[in-house]
């Protein structure tokens, strides 16, 4: 039996916004990655249902602030999401005339970048949903929880306290596809036994796990194997006092690889291969934006058993996360974030 974790007048006070409103957006963070689009895509589906059955007049639409990688494009409706980097012509009038917002994946609209300012001029009730902590107060209901393994299993538990057995095969994929990338393929943040539980009901659903895998983790192109060794053999550089291992890379040799989004996905926990390495953080540089001055520098963390990296991402680089597994960001060159990082990490990381 999978315990109840959010208060009954929460869910029921979440449930009456969903069911009096008419037009429904849902956001999620920059760079959405497996969790933010499936958390997005299986309340996506589920509120369209609802609606139906209700027989409702109403819509309810994703945005994301800029596009999701290639390898997460089979996901059931990720064709319908409004992407605002490409498309805030038709996203604008979305967010404004919008009577709800659903945030998902992301505990601060600073996260969400320009979208963040929409969504803050729209003054209807807001539903937030994460996992991450030290959540800003922006929403009108909050269910924060820094334990769960992902935000997909937070709205897991939510559809399942709203409606119980609500599942169908477009909820259940979405949400097993944002378990299973949040976790590491459940390598980490996935010892609580009622995960597990989770992931049977969306075996009995339908999902086929390992088609999922596939989908996620077997479809790299050449040069996104070619980068992951150019990494490894050329940009990694080893701390042994702390046990650490960083990899940084530049714009420009992202470039060289035909970098496309997703492309450096899982690099980071490759050295936790190594015996006795047990942090690994990777650096990567993305140019500045128009009228920007910087660069903006994304750091990805990971660690093993009890050293936490994510107080180091929340205190330095403006990020956080799970113990195990955290990000952050920092906008000027890539010498002077790694800077930051080599003046910093002694505090933060175990020697032992």
């Amino acid at each position: 039996m999978i315990s109840t974790l959010f208060e009954s007048s929460q869910v029921a006070e979440a449930k009456r916004l969903i069911d009096e409103a008419h037009h429904i957006v849902i956001f999620t963070h920059m760079a959405p990655d497996g969790d933010a689009m499936g958390s997005s895509l299986a309340m996506w589906h589920w509120i369209g249902e609802r609606q139906k059955s209700r027989a409702v007049e109403g819509s309810v639409t994703v945005v994301t602030p800029n596009t999701f990688p290639d390898f997460l494009a089979w996901m059931p409706g990720s064709d319908r999401v409004l992407i605002y980097e490409t498309n805030s012509a038709a996203a604008d009038p979305v967010i404004a005339e919008a009577d709800l917002h659903i945030c998902l994946d992301f505990n601060d609209p600073k996260r969400i970048g320009p979208v963040g300012d929409k969504l803050l001029q729209n003054t209807c009730p807001k539903i937030l949903i994460d996992h991450h902590l030290n959540p800003q107060e922006f929403a009108s209901v909050v269910f924060s929880y820094p334990e769960a393994s992902s935000t997909c299993e937070l709205v897991y538990r939510l559809l399942e306290q709203i409606t119980p057995s609500v599942l169908t095969l477009e909820i259940a994929t979405a949400i097993y596809t944002g378990l299973m990338t949040d976790t590491g393929n459940f390598s980490y943040n996935s010892n609580n036994p009622d995960l597990y539980e989770i992931i049977a009901n969306l075996l009995r659903a339908g999902v086929n796990k390992d088609e999922i895998y596939n989908a996620v983790f077997n479809q790299a192109s050449a040069d996104r194997l070619r980068l992951t060794g150019y990494c490894l053999y050329r940009k990694m550089r080893l701390f042994q006092e702390h046990h650490l291992a960083v990899i940084s890379l530049s714009h420009a040799e992202l470039k060289e690889f035909h970098f496309k989004p997703g492309d450096t996905e899982g690099v980071v926990n490759l050295p936790l291969q190594i015996s006795d390495v047990y942090y690994s953080i990777l650096l990567r540089e993305e140019p500045a934006k128009p009228g920007t001055p910087n660069p903006r520098i994304k750091f990805s963390f990971r660690s093993q058993g009890d050293r936490p990296v994510n107080i180091f991402a929340a205190e330095i680089f403006r990020g956080g996360g799970h113990m195990n597994a955290s990000g952050g960001e920092f906008y000027g060159s890539l010498q002077a974030a790694m800077n930051r990082l080599l003046q910093n990490y002694p505090k933060y990381l175990k020697k032992d």
